[in-house]
């Protein structure tokens, strides 16, 4: 078990996302209860080729998980619902165009072209 910031480490995860890496920590309380901290750490380089780490914190207590868990789902699973799983980001895709940029290049009198959609049951997958 490592110390870190005078608190017990129990259990750990990282999550290396691009610039961004997550950590997903269990420490003890005083009591000897548990509890969840996600720092967000993400790196920023600076014009001189020094960097820095800038770093969020959240602590989440065990009377708060059920209810936690359950908003996280129905927000990724909204998201995902409404955008699906491709990531639409100017960062990501070097042919993306800014939603005003292609209404500006849309002809007003043309059709809009349709997508066929099939509904997914994410809870069956």
């Amino acid at each position: 078990m490592k110390e870190r910031e005078g608190q017990e480490e129990i259990f750990s995860q990282i999550l290396r996302a691009g610039r961004r890496t997550y950590f997903f920590d269990v420490r003890s309380t005083k009591a000897g209860d548990y509890y969840l901290t996600i720092t967000e750490s993400k790196k920023f380089t600076h014009d001189d080729g020094s960097f820095h780490y800038q770093k969020h914190k959240i602590y989440l207590y065990k009377e708060d998980f059920v209810e936690f868990h359950e908003q996280l789902k129905q927000a990724t699973d909204f998201i995902i619902g409404e955008k699906g799983l491709e990531v639409i980001s100017e960062r990501h895709q070097k042919d993306f165009k800014k939603e005003d940029e292609e209404s500006e290049n849309l002809n007003e009198n043309a059709p809009m072209a349709t997508a066929d959609f099939t509904e997914v049951n994410f809870d069956d997958i």
